[in-house]
């Protein structure tokens, strides 16, 4: 702690509610006339001091003094929920007790009491345990050797210089030196507000944080530009808005000549304005400013597009107004499959159509929505041949391309409701609203689930959310600057709760509206496992069978395990890099069987909660990534390439949960080794020709996907765990070849599967044990599904399983 701060008297000071809050002198306070303390701008006796019990300081703190002089370490097991107590003993240890020397040490177990009707847990000890300690840090640990580890916004937190935060004991702070504040008129938030603290020598200048309290404000009006019979009422929640005004205008070429109106705050700092007029297709934008401080980015010039605009011209704005009965409510005839059943397919909007030859091009427009529709109607629709029964979009919310063609993956989002503008035919009379609804009708009329790619962790540029409120919106230090986990610039607080109404409000949209299916998260470790847990509970609600999907990590943490016990599947990485391994010979047949049965324990709880893949738009493709040539280039595949890859599609097929192809993958897409192409069109777009030279890689994969959606695949798509004795695994008597048996136990009918797999680069017989000398009758092999015509040429297993170099293949036994 810097000196200068030691030396004032306060150390900190935050609101509580709208009318009170919390001081934190910087030593215990024990005279008996409280401290001089006054709001600046208001008279002494507008604040209220009191003390509080130094228990209170305990919950954030892990420990108070009590009166008799005794240092009081308190644990509060609900902080911590994931962790089962029945049976379980908590300790303190610490630097004056020897840290792992405390675990099992019955002088330093924590014993059960209720305080304030909730239970806790206690050790009282004498001041003297800190005698000749310097350090004076703890921590609380269960007698299973889990670290509970501090809050992160704990008052008393230090490192040990070994990258662990630890909780201080603070002789000069123990749980005395915490006041709490009473105002007699309402806090104003536009304001920056100042604490007094008056001495002989002057005053000190504390400001007032906003703390937790602020960050719980909400509303639950309707917001954005509400459309009624004749009328617009506009609303925007802006807490520490000092005013805000809204702009419309029907003629996008004339900005300047915007009706630009005050609106009124409401209780609950909702702004609010009303036109009795019929504003539909009119454009609008808001403006507010608030206070200077903290590198927040109020700006009055500034025109904000307003978070729930359900139509945008472009990333700046201006928003359009949407009246949404004119579209009529969508007819829904459509039934996504079971997840298990799901085969999905990864792809970007431009790149299905942007290679595609025959289509009609308008040099006026880029390529969008309304193209891919027009290719879905047809017979040799990409995602048809290949035979997947979703398609999973990157992201098609407005986005931060800086123009009307510039190609973009999406990742960077301008706006949560509304069709990105890049993609409508006539983004300045908001086409993409039609055109986008069209895409989705007629996906679903092709028999196709349609999945969105949703990024709800960071927005884009400009991050207009930042203009409302940058502090409410966004994880920042207490000087203003942002955390960037996502790594792209900014962290949105998905926890707000107002963030979080947004996140949730937007999904409806895109379900109710637009009737979309299902969502994948991006990184969905910032957007936090209790956000994620609301999200679906909410869209439950609207759809029971809705698809919800997580790519559970970020740069700060990976949350894949913890989601085991939500409605979420997640995209599996430990598979991804598992498969690459394997097909080059360098994962066991141990790690084969965990991820094929379907990462079952660790990672899923239920089958179809693994989502199982080895590419996505992200990092490099599957070719270029295992290719024997240098410098990750797949452009000229080997055929060990070529063997490796249709191994790989074999056993994502053979593998429980649900199965993910990315667009291209099958006809060996290549970016030619480049790593990160999210705004490289021509390389990312579908090269159809390529198609055509490796046309019978991509029927094995069709094979392979038609196969898995068969009568026969059942035994692949598991709604359920399968019983024990299910699969028997069979590995070679060396290397890491292996066969399988699938249904082995025979509790799901008489059929049974065999399938093998070699990623060596040697023949190799694997015994099959009892599963020998039956009447294995070939389906497939490492080059293609057999015909009946082909069956003179099948390989037929007796008491072993012959498989070639880098060779795989499917048997069936009814």
């Amino acid at each position: 702690m810097s000196p200068s701060l030691e030396s004032r008297h306060i150390r900190k000071a935050y609101l509580t509610s709208i009318t009170g809050g919390v001081v934190e002198l910087n030593r215990d306070w024990r005279a008996l006339r409280l401290p001089p303390i006054s709001m600046e701008g208001h008279a002494f006796a507008h604040l209220q001091l009191r003390t509080l019990p130094p228990i209170d300081y305990a919950k954030r703190s892990g420990y108070y003094v009590s009166k008799s002089g005794k240092v009081v370490f308190v644990f509060y097991p609900q902080k911590y929920s994931k962790i089962e107590y029945t049976g379980v003993s908590v300790y303190v240890a610490g630097s004056f007790n020897g840290w792992q020397s405390a675990i099992g040490d019955p002088e330093w177990e924590l014993v059960p009491e209720t305080i304030g009707g909730k239970r806790v847990l206690i050790l009282r000890k004498e001041l003297d345990i800190f005698t000749g300690d310097t350090v004076c840090q703890f921590k609380f640990v269960t007698d299973k050797h889990h670290w509970f580890l501090p809050e992160q916004e704990a008052p008393n937190l230090a490192s040990d210089g070994m990258g662990n935060a630890n909780y201080v004991f603070q002789p000069k702070r123990t749980g005395k030196h915490r006041l709490a504040f009473t105002l007699k008129k309402p806090i104003e938030f536009s304001n920056t507000n100042v604490l007094l603290y008056h001495t002989r020598k002057g005053v000190e200048r504390t400001e007032l944080s906003l703390g937790k309290f602020f960050l719980s404000l909400k509303s639950d009006k309707p917001l954005g530009a509400v459309v009624g019979k004749k009328s617009v009422t506009f609303r925007l929640f802006a807490p520490r808005a000092k005013w805000v005004k809204v702009g419309f205008f029907s003629d996008l070429d004339e900005p300047k000549k915007a009706n630009w109106l005050l609106m009124k705050r409401d209780k609950d700092f909702v702004w609010e304005a009303t036109v009795d007029e019929d504003l539909a297709g009119y454009y609008y934008w808001f403006r507010l400013d608030g206070p200077d401080e903290h590198n927040s980015l109020f700006d009055p010039d500034f025109n904000v597009l307003d978070p729930y605009a359900k139509a945008t011209v472009g990333r700046e704005g201006p928003g359009i107004i949407v009246d949404e009965s004119a579209y009529g409510k969508p007819v829904r005839t459509f039934t996504p499959p079971q997840w298990q059943n799901l085969v999905l397919l990864e792809g970007h909007v431009r790149d299905f159509v942007a290679k595609l030859p025959g289509i009609q091009r308008d040099d006026e427009r880029p390529l969008g929505f309304a193209d891919l529709a027009r290719y879905a109607r047809r017979k040799d629709f990409y995602p048809k041949r290949l035979g997947v029964n979703a398609i999973e979009l990157q992201p098609i919310q407005e986005n931060d391309s800086q123009s009307y063609g510039e190609y973009h993956w999406g990742y960077m989002t301008a706006n949560y409701f509304a069709p990105h503008s890049g993609y409508g035919s006539d983004p300045k009379k908001g086409s993409q609203v039609r055109e986008f609804r069209e895409l989705v009708d007629t996906l679903h009329e092709e028999g196709f689930a349609v999945i969105l790619d949703v990024v709800y962790n960071h927005v884009g540029e400009p991050a207009h959310l930042m203009f409302v409120d940058k502090h409410y919106y966004f994880h920042a230090s207490s000087d203003g600057e942002l955390s960037n986990w996502s790594g792209c610039g900014n962290d949105l607080r998905c926890e707000a709760p107002m963030a979080k109404r947004l996140i949730i409000d937007s999904l409806k949209h895109l379900m109710e509206f637009y009737g979309v299916d299902g969502f994948r998260f991006d990184l969905a470790d910032l957007v936090g496992k209790p956000v994620l847990k609301e999200v679906e509970k909410e869209l439950k609600k609207v759809r029971s069978d809705v698809i919800l999907i997580a790519e559970p990590w970020s740069f700060r943490g990976h949350i894949g395990p913890d989601l085991r016990d939500t409605g979420f599947a997640s995209w599996n990485d430990g598979y991804r890099e598992f498969l690459k391994d394997y097909v080059r010979c360098e994962a066991s047949v141990d790690t084969a069987r965990y991820f094929m049965e379907g990462s079952v324990g660790h990672y899923a709880t239920w089958p179809s909660q693994t989502v199982n893949y080895v590419e996505s738009h992200d990092d490099r493709v599957w070719i270029d990534d295992i290719t024997e040539h240098a410098n990750f280039d797949g452009t000229l595949p080997t055929q060990r390439d070529i063997a490796r890859t249709r191994m790989m599609v074999a056993m994502l097929m053979m593998s429980v949960g649900m199965p993910m192809l990315h667009s291209g993958m099958d006809f060996l897409g290549t970016k030619n080794g480049v790593r990160n192409t999210y705004q490289d069109g021509p390389r990312n777009a579908l090269d159809y020709e390529r198609a055509l030279e490796f046309s019978s890689c991509s029927k094995y994969f069709s094979d392979w996907v038609a196969f898995r959606l068969s009568e026969k695949g059942g035994l692949l798509r598991h709604y359920n765990r399968a019983p024990d004795g299910f699969f028997a695994f069979l590995p070679a008597e060396s290397g890491n070849a292996f066969a399988c048996v699938y249904n082995a136990s025979g509790e799901w009918g008489g059929r049974k599967l065999l399938f093998g797999a070699n990623p060596g680069l040697g023949a190799v017989q694997i015994p099959l044990g009892d599963w020998g000398g039956k009447a294995w009758r070939q389906i497939a092999d490492h080059e293609r599904f057999l015909e009946p015509k082909d069956r003179a040429w099948a390989n037929r297993p007796d008491k072993t399983l012959f498989l070639p170099r880098l060779a795989c293949g499917l048997w069936e036994l009814a």
